[in-house]
């Protein structure tokens, strides 16, 4: 298979998984460090974090009570060597169960994967998005089971 096809269809594994919430393949996706950019959700700043802290902000904020599904397309991959970065448009819905209100909320918007290559294979290193609109209840997209 070429890079780009790999990096196609990391960047969709990236997605699929986190909709399963199979947190333990997402985690193999990312390199051991990541640098994460929400900031156009959450304000703030870029952040450096491991791949593991990642995958646990997706699996709190996630969680088994609200569902979600994240769609993205109009793959841009550039390779150069060893690295790459993968673009896309993407769409995220999210909506939690009726019994915690059933709220919806929804986003538009476009992510930024740089990724580098690993014996194991393609390694997302980062994963930014910046949101054009959304849509909905904010609460949703905020919303964590307390323990």
């Amino acid at each position: 298979m070429s890079d780009r096809t790999d990096i196609i269809e990391l960047v969709d594994a990236i997605f699929d998984t986190v909709d399963a919430k199979d947190w333990d393949a997402a985690e193999t996706l990312f390199d051991a460090t990541v640098t994460v950019d929400f900031t156009s959700l959450d304000g703030g700043e870029p952040a450096a974090i491991s791949g593991a802290q990642l995958v646990d902000g997706w699996r709190q904020g996630l969680h088994p009570r609200k569902k979600s599904f994240h769609l993205v397309g109009h793959y841009r991959v550039a390779v150069d060597g060893d690295t790459a970065a993968a673009a896309v448009k993407g769409y995220a819905y999210n909506v939690l169960d009726k019994e915690l209100g059933g709220g919806m909320w929804e986003v538009w918007g476009a992510y930024e994967i740089p990724l580098r290559r690993t014996p194991a294979g393609w390694k997302a290193t980062g994963l930014a998005f910046f949101a054009w609109h959304s849509r909905g209840d904010d609460s949703v997209r905020t919303h964590h089971l307390t323990t």
